[in-house]
């Protein structure tokens, strides 16, 4: 971090403050805030990117300015390094150099291999300077989703289980609502609302009849997947039947398993017709081969995927090695029975247990909360 002062810190965490107002609205691409300082210190311009495709957070910074001789020696707080390739939009960076600034602080440069320290390039080339690195790692996090899709191309799979404090996530006769409590299920939702897509298998679908749909907060609804390996879960399921229905990926390694269609003669649809997305996969050990699912998942443009599965389906992506991140509710109570959340993981002594790279809990009404990344 270079020539950051406490005042630097605080106008850049107003930055990362605007910057997650795009959570759910902006993917693939990402979360970015920008606010602007007068030469006298004051605030004159201010935004965020706001929706995928539309103006960037620095563009919308300038736009907000009312008065453009403010910007005479201007300090500018970016969450991520200014653009500078044509992409949807303009590059953010000559649009900046256009203007007599004194200075601009970035939290962190772009990975993006069309950026990637061109943006800061430019603007010094134009004679402002540049600072680096200010709140960078709190940057990092807000922009995790981004990052790891840029570094690895797939999409970035959160796992999340409410289970009781003797670890099971479900009773004796399948029942599981509700472990967790309210404002846990409120988390969850306002996680749906950020993710591109929500991830169930089979078995949750046909016990649950889950709508995976944004209720308890205000946000857009997610995509939403489901693993059915036969590909013959009923079409009544909300999930191929709702007003949401659109948004459903089926996941299915039965070749024979074909969407229906239009009926050319006479231009109606034809029974149990279903308007989502139907993902082939190969079969691996009797089930989907999930690392190709969520591959292909990815090349439906879905980069983030929040897994709201049962036993099966959870210990599986953790078997595989295939969840980045961990969400594990844990609710003050006790069932003595039923199901584990985590059965079959593959590992025989205690130098192949499963670690986390980082982790921390936080409490959710009278829930515990860990959050780990594999």
């Amino acid at each position: 971090m270079h020539d950051a002062s406490a005042e630097d810190i605080k106008r850049m965490r107003r930055a990362l403050r605007l910057a997650e107002k795009g959570k759910g609205y902006v993917s693939p691409n990402p979360l970015v805030g920008c606010v602007i300082y007068s030469r006298d210190g004051v605030l004159v311009g201010q935004g965020y990117h706001e929706r995928y495709g539309k103006e960037h957070a620095e563009i919308n910074a300038l736009n907000s300015v009312k008065d453009r001789s403010d910007l005479l020696d201007a300090t500018v707080y970016v969450t991520l390094e200014p653009c500078s390739h044509h992409g949807k939009t303009p590059p953010c960076a000559h649009e900046l150099a256009k203007y007599p600034l004194k200075r601009v602080v970035v939290a962190m440069t772009d990975p993006n291999p069309l950026v990637n320290g061109k943006g800061i390039a430019h603007l010094r080339s134009k004679g402002i300077t540049v600072a680096t690195g200010v709140l960078e790692e709190e940057a990092r996090k807000l922009n995790e989703v981004f990052l790891f899709n840029i570094r690895f191309g797939k999409p970035y799979v959160i796992l999340k289980v409410a289970q009781t404090l003797d670890g099971y996530i479900a009773a004796p006769d399948g029942d599981s609502r509700w472990i967790s409590g309210e404002e846990s299920r409120r988390l969850v939702h306002q996680w749906r609302s950020e993710y591109d897509a929500v991830m169930v298998g089979r078995n949750t679908a046909l016990l649950d009849n889950p709508r995976l749909t944004v209720r308890h907060v205000n946000g857009r609804q997610p995509r939403r997947i489901v693993i059915d390996g036969p590909g013959s879960l009923p079409s009544e399921l909300h999930l191929f039947s709702d007003i949401h229905e659109d948004k459903t990926i089926r996941v299915t390694c039965n070749p024979g398993v074909v969407p229906k269609q239009e009926d050319p003669a006479l231009g109606l649809l034809q029974p149990d017709y279903f308007r989502g997305q139907t993902v082939h996969v190969s079969e691996l050990n009797g089930h989907c081969n999930l690392e190709q699912a969520i591959a292909r998942i990815g090349e439906l443009g879905v980069s983030s995927i929040l897994v709201e599965a049962g036993s099966q389906l959870a210990s599986a992506l953790v078997r595989d090695n295939l969840v980045d991140k961990l969400h594990l509710f844990i609710a003050p109570k006790m069932l003595g029975g039923g199901t584990r959340s985590f059965l079959g993981l593959g590992i025989d002594r205690m130098s192949e247990i499963i670690g986390f790279r980082s982790a921390e809990w936080t409490r959710a009404g009278d829930d515990m909360l860990f959050t780990g990344y594999l």
